[in-house]
């Protein structure tokens, strides 16, 4: 499997769930992979299972609601590996996510837009220079189908997931002309520590069940990220087992 090779991938939030599935998919495809979590046992982890199965992994500490450690963490990674072809933005705060729209706090909303749309957008100039001199840079940013259902209860990450979209549009329209695509994935996951047990009703889809990281939502990733995807960008893709079907687009 070789649809990386030659590329370097920051894979955000990479230390469990979705973002561990990306990297360790990625390095299977030939990438060189930039492990970023804000979690050094996770990193250490994923980073020492990458180079256990022959994979070329580096793990980057960051907390990127912290735009020096994000300047300092892009440095890190394009002088380890002096490119950077592919950016994905998936490290998201869990565990302030949900709030009814009457109880939502300004805090609350600010901490979701702080390592949401901002840190995305704070992570994506500072990549830039670097897609841009690789001739093909691809950015995939995780977007949710909560913002763009409504889903009840969510109110904060509803607000910033959409304001991702949003700015993966723009970027995709500005970016075009420097040969770099970017797009969205709005997944369904069985990962406990991104769907917490709270008593909301999870989304079901026709196919019923959720999506697994490795098997479902990384492969999807890994399109948007190789060169078949090449004429694709500023769009949402969901593998969502169909719960939208359209529906609210």
């Amino acid at each position: 499997m070789t649809r990386l090779n030659g590329k370097v991938a920051i894979v955000t939030g990479a230390g469990r769930g979705i973002g561990r599935a990306v990297a360790q998919r990625f390095a299977a495809e030939g990438a060189k992979v930039a492990v970023v979590s804000r979690t050094p046992r996770n990193v250490e982890e994923v980073v020492a299972g990458i180079r256990a199965k022959g994979g070329e992994a580096i793990g980057v500490v960051c907390d990127i609601s912290d735009a020096a450690q994000i300047a300092a963490a892009i440095d890190q990674v394009a002088s380890a590996f002096g490119r950077i072809d592919i950016l994905v933005n998936n490290a998201f705060d869990p565990s302030v996510v949900m709030a009814p729209v009457t109880d939502l706090a300004i805090e609350q909303l600010q901490r979701n837009f702080e390592v949401g749309p901002i840190a995305y957008l704070r992570l994506m100039q500072a990549c830039h220079p670097h897609l841009k001199a690789s001739g093909g840079g691809r950015v995939i940013n995780l977007a949710s189908i909560a913002g763009v259902t409504g889903m009840a209860g969510y109110a904060p990450y509803a607000m910033a997931k959409e304001a991702v979209r949003a700015l993966t549009r723009v970027a995709a329209r500005e970016w075009g002309k420097d040969a770099i695509t970017v797009n969205n994935i709005l997944p369904i996951a069985n990962t406990l520590e991104e769907i917490p047990e709270t008593g909301v009703p999870r989304i079901q889809s026709p196919l019923e069940r959720m999506g697994s990281p490795e098997d479902d939502i990384a492969p999807v990733v890994l399109f948007l990220a190789s060169a078949e995807s090449r004429f694709i960008t500023g769009y949402s893709l969901s593998p969502d087992g169909g719960a939208m079907i359209d529906g609210a687009r």
